[in-house]
């Protein structure tokens, strides 16, 4: 009965003109990964399971070794009180629900409130920091446009980590110690990634980094300098360009006002580009009072005149993109009666979002290179805009009582498997890292070989353990069987039968995706293809075989997998 369950998940028919015009999301569909029910909602199959499993587990081996955090798991229900109480609770993303008592509640998309409610419980005095404590779990976002499958969905599995310090030194400490586990998880899936500064946004606090995938069909940009090699997201990044104070044609101008409302602060910048709020807010100083960001010219300049009760005496401080020189031609001032006393400028500061081929702002040597990306992580310094906010507190070492400092650190865990699909994927189907893989290795032996298949199990069980996938549909031949195999991304494929036996022979579908340089099985090769009778067959066209008598299949099966 399991047998027969197993192969309902299977394909009758293996298409591989489908496999390169399909996108990921339906080529997982269509090789029994996941089922869609509708837009951004998927079901779990075994095997995609067992991949999404690996990642997992991934993850939280190094959580737990590197990171010594502890596993927790929060209630999927968030109240609305939290949410209000951090001002979150009006965001749109947020499915909302209703009890029988009709108190309001949210899926979780995310759990800052959640856990800083839970662990100011748990925390009293800086002696029981710091802390770092992270969950696994389910996470829901009310997406308008669900696209990409598992990369933009409105359930997701999500790591969510926070840590817990007693100041922002310790906080930065575990910052950076948290970015560095994040290298070693990210290395650990096998895949090139790239680590970029990046902006905050809705979270909160006053630094953070991104986990990206390189790859054509991101959404993301990152630019990166070819001098430093310092990447970051395009809202973060500062460029300036080759010729200073060049720009002739028309020039955009933002208002806003400092936090105090008495200065009237203008950024002016060429028309054709778009304002960096990041680098605006550092160009004044932070002295802005940001939710103005989205005000019309109106609407900012209503507020001055209520703030200040002679506008003439008022005070103007204009700041002007390096781009920009004296003959562009610039909008009319709002202002009728001013005072040029007033007016104070700052020039030559980069304002706009970052283009490739200007230089780089970190080292201002190097030019930037746009990629698009896949995001795939995010870590955060947040700061205290929670725990203050929901009063977690603590005595400090002085007796005071302070708030908590405190920092969250997310991975996309369904993201992941779709993100490396995408990137892994060719015309036969799919190419994991062996890793993750939903099986490290196959036996492939046309209907009705079962003597041969048990007996290649026999030998490779103790090395490989659940990691053989010899279970097929009992309609597919011996190359659909093949077929199947590579196209969901098992790195080694065992093919043997009657005429050949007892050699076997093992199809290389894998790939050392970090690594180009020479396999380390051929150095194994070189020195004991006599004593294992082993044989390499290699060609550009064809893929790479490895045919050895079935008593030496489990040492050269773990030889090639080191390089997978």
């Amino acid at each position: 009965m399991l047998k027969r369950f197993y192969h309902a998940f299977q394909p009758r028919k293996i298409s591989r003109d489908s496999f390169e015009i399909l996108p990921s999301h339906e080529l997982l569909q269509h090789l029994g990964f996941l089922r869609q029910t509708q837009s951004g909602l998927v079901n779990w199959l075994p095997i995609g399971l067992r991949s999404l499993n690996k990642i997992e587990n991934i993850v939280r081996n190094r959580m737990n070794d590197e990171g010594h955090a502890m596993e927790v798991q929060l209630s999927t229900l968030s109240p609305k009180g939290l949410w209000e109480t951090t001002g979150r609770w009006s965001n749109t993303e947020l499915f909302k629900l209703r009890d029988a008592r009709k108190a309001e509640f949210c899926l979780t998309p995310t759990c800052e409130e959640d856990i800083t409610n839970l662990m100011k419980n748990y925390i009293s005095t800086y002696k029981d920091m710091p802390l770092l404590v992270y969950q696994i779990t389910k996470k829901y976002r009310d997406e308008l446009r669900p696209r990409a499958g598992l990369l933009r969905g409105r359930e997701f599995l999500m790591k969510d980590a926070y840590s817990f310090t007693g100041n922002r030194e310790d906080a930065l400490k575990m910052f950076d110690q948290m970015n560095a586990v994040y290298s070693q998880i990210f290395t650990d899936l096998g895949i090139p990634f790239v680590s970029a500064w990046a902006d905050s946004g809705d979270i909160g606090g006053d630094l953070s980094k991104e986990y990206h995938y390189v790859h054509p069909s991101g959404e993301d940009t990152l630019l990166t300098c070819n001098n430093c090699g310092t990447s970051s997201n395009i809202e973060k990044c500062e460029s300036f360009p080759q010729e200073m104070n060049t720009h002739l044609g028309d020039v955009n101008v933002k208002y806003t006002l400092n936090k105090a409302h008495d200065t009237l602060i203008c950024f002016y910048y060429p028309k054709d580009r778009q304002l960096n709020w990041n680098l605006a807010m550092e160009a004044a100083e932070h002295d802005v009072d940001g939710s103005m960001r989205y005000m019309g010219e109106d609407e900012v300049l209503k507020i001055f005149q209520e703030s200040n009760e002679d506008l003439l005496f008022s005070r103007v401080l204009r700041i002007m993109d390096c781009r920009l020189s004296s003959r562009s031609n610039f909008p009319d001032f709002p202002l009728r009666q001013y005072l040029k006393s007033n007016f104070g400028q700052i020039d030559d500061v980069s304002l706009v979002e970052a283009h490739e081929g200007e230089i780089c702002g970190i080292c201002n040597e190097g030019l930037l290179k746009a990629n698009k990306t896949i995001e795939v992580g995010h870590t955060f310094h947040l700061g205290t805009k929670y725990s203050e906010a929901l009063a977690a507190q603590f005595t400090d070492r002085d007796n005071k009582i302070s708030a908590i400092e405190m920092g969250c650190y997310g991975i996309g865990v369904s993201r992941l498997l779709g993100a490396i699909g995408e990137i892994t994927r060719d015309k036969q189907g799919f190419r994991w890292p062996s890793k993750i893989a939903p099986y490290r290795v196959s036996i492939c032996v046309a209907p009705g070989n079962n003597e041969i298949k048990q007996r290649i199990k026999q030998e490779i069980q103790e090395t490989m353990g659940n990691e053989i996938m010899d279970k097929f549909n009992e309609k597919l031949g011996l190359g659909a069987r093949i077929s199947y195999s590579h196209a969901i991304g098992i790195p080694l494929c065992i093919i043997a039968g009657p005429k050949n036996w007892p050699n076997v022979e093992i199809e290389v579908r894998g790939k050392n995706w970090l690594n180009d340089n020479i396999p380390t099985w051929r150095e194994a090769h070189k020195k004991l293809h006599d004593t294992l009778k082993w044989r390499v067959i290699e060609g550009d066209s064809k893929p790479e075989k490895h045919i050895v008598p079935i008593e030496h299949l489990s040492r050269v099966l773990a030889l090639l997998l080191k390089d997978l």
